[in-house]
């Protein structure tokens, strides 16, 4: 039976200046009087802040990769739910996995509150939307995990999301800056990065920010790593749709299997442009046929295909 979500006591202006992001910071109370080096220097060391917050959390994050792995390989989908920049932050994230992966389109879907739009101009009041969020999150089941995306932990666009999200069965996620976030109780994995009082006082853009942006990096990349979309450490899943990435898929060819610019080229050209299918090829000696055979079996993963190949 799909989770009921618990009620959210939100007292919106209240929790906005709870949260650690719109406090002030002692070490910036004289920013205005730095010279520029110095804005830069105090930002620089304030962003080191963020790589420390997500390292205290990687535990967290491993979990949900594996469970969204086991999702994502019987058919579910990622999305992720945001607001200005962490929205922002959610479609960047999502839009790159498309050529990098070869991801289809809508496995990991970014949805961002005011719409398209809201992607290059601010619509400030569209986060305020508890149905906005809702509407988003429609279709949602029980293999699909749920983000959300909020520094303060309160926007009520992305309550309404997890809300929705998780009646309708999947696994929802907050990610936020805020330890008291009052959207807490809507996640089934909370994840808070301590990231503290911003350089400018609420500029969320900063370090919060940036924390966010390393966990969404670094879940979607773990994520295509434990589906199978990568080989080695090699970029075996991409798309070749421009001369820069064509020229990349026959330098992979060429590490994966020690082969010549001249026989990779070749052996893409056998394989039809397929990079793990020519990788597979290579290595096992199968035909192309055989190759194909091999990585469909197998969720598209070249070193199970190749230890398939090995065993039979």
């Amino acid at each position: 039976m799909p989770t009921q979500p618990p009620t959210i006591d939100r007292q919106h202006d209240g929790d906005r200046l709870s949260s650690p992001t719109e406090q002030r910071l002692a070490a910036s109370t004289e920013l205005d009087a730095l010279p520029s080096v110095e804005v830069l220097r105090l930002m620089n060391a304030e962003d080191r802040v963020a790589v420390d917050a997500v390292a205290a959390i990687l535990p967290q994050l491993a979990d949900v990769v594996d469970l969204a792995a086991d999702r994502f390989l019987r058919g579910g989908t990622v999305h992720y739910f945001g607001a200005g920049t962490s929205g922002r932050l959610g479609v960047l994230d999502a839009a790159e996995l498309l050529p990098t992966f070869n991801l289809e389109a809508g496995r990991v879907v970014a949805h961002i509150a005011g719409g398209p739009a809201a992607i290059v101009k601010a619509v400030e009041d569209a986060e305020d939307s508890d149905a906005e969020g809702r509407a988003a999150a429609a279709g949602l089941g029980p293999d699909d995990v749920a983000f959300g995306l909020a520094a303060s932990g309160n926007t009520p666009y992305v309550g309404g999301a997890l809300a929705a999200a998780r009646e309708a069965g999947a696994h929802t996620v907050l990610v936020s800056s805020n330890p008291r976030a009052t959207l807490a109780p809507l996640a089934d994995t909370n994840i808070v990065l301590e990231t503290g009082p911003e350089v400018l006082t609420g500029s969320t853009r900063l370090k919060a920010a940036t924390a966010e942006k390393l966990v969404l990096n670094g879940f979607s990349t773990a994520l295509m790593v434990a589906v199978g979309r990568t080989w080695s450490n090699l970029m075996v899943s991409v798309v070749a749709t421009n001369e820069k990435l064509r020229h990349r898929t026959v330098r992979i060819l060429q590490e994966a299997a020690g082969l010549d610019e001249a026989a990779a080229r070749a052996r893409l050209a056998d394989a039809d442009g397929e990079l793990k299918t020519a990788i597979v090829t290579a290595l096992a000696g199968v035909d192309v046929a055989e190759a194909r055979r091999l990585l469909a079996g197998r969720h598209g993963s070249v070193r199970d295909a190749l230890a398939a190949a090995s065993d039979g």
